[in-house]
């Protein structure tokens, strides 16, 4: 039987109990450094209690130690993932393969995602080094996917939700070359997001201005039953930086869609505990997006960029057309990627409110927005004045209504317990049994007297072992053999918070992570490892003389030698997304190379791999 996992992002401490109380199986946070997200680090005493918290749901915490290190960097990073494992986390990402060469707890180590961790021989070399997972390329596809899970023994792990890079993680040196700050080292300046113009060999600009690197955000979740049957058995969120309304959303939508599959397939079994109920109607539309994209897990290459802005767009409501100076709706709702939810063919003024945000691209292909002040039929009131247009499409990427019911209670999680009361010669037991199997019982010798109505005290007892509210339990099953006792309520309910205190910890002690034991396992796989290793110690560079490399590059987070090598690998092609594909109908009509993007005084000329369909940006 297959553990399956829903992944979720963890801000901080709060952002990851949210999470686990919405139903994640794991989440993943920041350490206190060398963490991906330098803005998203936590202190080890926040990532202590999210461990607790998430144990005692039966669910894991992953903390990203993922940043390439420098030699000096080595050690603090070595005894900071001892701590990790000293307070019970249950792996560790890492992106520098250095680590592996130093005396780490047997903990488990998962390949990020930055690891480069596209195709068989990279993950076949990854299990070689012991790790436990691998967290595979947004890249690739079911196919590549089906092939990896039949050929290794790694877990895979695959995104099913976020933003997008548009370059192969851990592979874009663009950010370094431009300000200075390392996408590698926590401190990415999104360089994708910004505007370029496109030029040909003649200084001849094709597209002025646009953010022709900027790509849609991921979604996959009409790919949830496929990516399991390839051999993923953990979802990953993106979204380090988002807030809680991100992750509230975000995770009920797909712990729900993720049940509906497991409940039908008895070969699968989620990872964590607990039955969790929610107060709301996920909708992915109404969270932070660009609009989405499957992003190449189907094989297939669609429009995938977000040429106009990389704002949140959110979710489309229909037409806007600009009468008189007055602005007029027509509610035809769009659709995204097969998200749609029942027709929502209903009054405009009960589906847009006071205060929501509205957008929509202007006649100069800027995002314009702007907050409603008042709904009158099918007429929208702004409050300000709009650009001139005629007919627009209308986009919300603020629901006033949805973000009022996000802020307040949206789930709660519940792990059922069967508790059985006993009547002894010389007292009373109190037993629970979780569905984890974890058992606690409480015995107090106390002298007994007969009730004088046993019955009313039997059910008096029944509903204060019932009500277990404000702790993570719900009774399943209350057993009570015998009752001829009386009791005093106050004496019930203190037994009982006594039980319920034991088995909190009983359940913290049972899911704390069992040692891993790692095998290294060299042989020759390489004769050179060039400067797309991302080499930046000694430690790193051993590591690949190990499996037989003989010449080395240092990467480019260490020599900054940018001159002729790719600072930007991609899937994406901007040939593809302009329709000038070399293979497709309209390949003639295709500027010729060399094309070039330019950003000011910078000026970067793209190539084109259309053997293994990859652009390049050349440095």
């Amino acid at each position: 039987m297959s553990k399956i996992e829903l992944l979720l992002p963890a801000k901080d401490l709060n952002g990851g109990k949210t999470a686990v109380n919405h139903g994640a199986d794991a989440v993943y946070t920041g350490a206190p450094a060398f963490g991906a997200r330098q803005a998203a680090g936590n202190s080890l005493q926040d990532i202590e209690e999210l461990v607790r918290y998430a144990h005692l749901y039966g669910s894991k915490v992953h903390v990203t130690v993922n940043t390439l290190l420098y030699d000096n960097e080595l050690e603090t990073a070595r005894k900071l993932i001892w701590e990790l494992y000293n307070i019970g986390v249950d792996a560790v990402l890492v992106q520098d393969l250095g680590l592996l060469k130093l005396d780490l707890p047997p903990i488990a180590l998962h390949a990020s995602t930055q690891c480069h961790n596209r195709n068989l021989e990279r993950i076949q070399f990854l299990e070689k080094l012991g790790f436990t997972r691998a967290v595979l390329a947004r890249e690739t596809d079911l196919t590549t996917v089906q092939q990896i899970h039949s050929q290794t023994n790694i877990e895979l792990e695959a995104f099913v939700h976020g933003a997008l890079c548009v370059c192969y993680s851990g592979q874009c040196y663009i950010s370094r070359m431009m300000t200075g700050r390392s996408g590698n080292r926590g401190e990415c300046a999104q360089i994708c997001r910004t505007r370029f113009d496109l030029q040909d060999a003649n200084g001849k600009t094709l597209i002025h201005n646009k953010h022709l690197l900027s790509l849609k955000d991921m979604c996959r979740a009409d790919y949830l039953e496929e990516m399991l049957a390839a051999g993923i058995v953990s979802f990953k969120v993106e979204g380090r930086l988002k807030n809680e309304s991100y992750v509230k959303n975000v995770t009920s939508f797909y712990r729900q869609r993720l049940d509906a599959i497991l409940g039908g397939n008895p070969e699968y079994q989620r990872v964590g505990s607990g039955i969790t109920r929610f107060f709301f109607t996920p909708d992915l539309r109404k969270t932070f997006n660009r609009e989405y994209t499957p992003y190449f897990i189907d094989g297939q290459r669609e429009t995938m960029a977000s040429f106009d802005t990389p704002k949140a767009i959110g979710e489309p409501i229909g037409t806007l057309k600009q009468i008189n100076g007055k602005y007029y709706v027509d509610p035809q709702y769009l659709k995204t990627i097969s998200l749609s939810s029942p027709d929502r063919g209903k009054e405009l003024g009960s589906a847009i409110s006071n205060g929501d945000g509205l957008c929509f691209i202007n006649e100069n292909g800027e995002l314009e927005g702007f907050l409603v002040n008042g709904v009158e039929g099918n007429r929208i009131i702004p409050q300000k004045p709009l650009s001139a247009f005629s007919s627009v499409k209308l986009y919300r990427n603020i629901d006033k209504n949805f973000e009022k019911i996000l802020s307040g209670k949206t789930a709660e999680r519940k792990v059922s317990v069967d508790i059985l009361f006993e009547e002894l010669t010389d007292g009373v037991r109190i037993t629970f049994t979780d569905e984890d199997g974890c058992e606690i019982s409480v015995m107090e010798n106390i002298e007994l007297t007969a009730a004088q109505q046993p019955e009313k005290m039997a059910e008096t007892l029944r509903t204060a072992l019932s009500k277990l509210g404000g702790t993570p339990f719900e009774a399943r099953t209350i057993t009570i053999p015998k009752c001829t006792a009386f009791l005093r309520a106050g004496f019930i309910n203190e037994l009982k918070n006594r039980v319920v205190e034991l088995l909190t910890a009983e359940r913290i002690r049972h899911f704390r992570p069992q040692d891993v034991t790692r095998s290294y396992m060299p042989e020759p796989l390489f004769q050179k490892a060039d400067y797309l290793r991302n080499i930046t110690n000694e430690m790193h560079k051993a590591v690949y003389a190990d499996f037989g490399a003989t010449e080395f590059e240092y990467g480019l987070d260490k020599t900054e030698d940018y001159s002729g090598k790719a600072v930007m690998t991609c899937k994406y092609c901007l040939r593809h997304e302009l329709g000038w594909c070399r293979k497709g109908p309209d390949a003639a009509k295709a500027p010729k190379d060399p094309l070039f993007l330019v950003s000011g005084k910078r000026r970067f000329r793209l190539e084109f791999d259309c053997g293994q369909c990859v652009m390049k940006v050349m440095g």
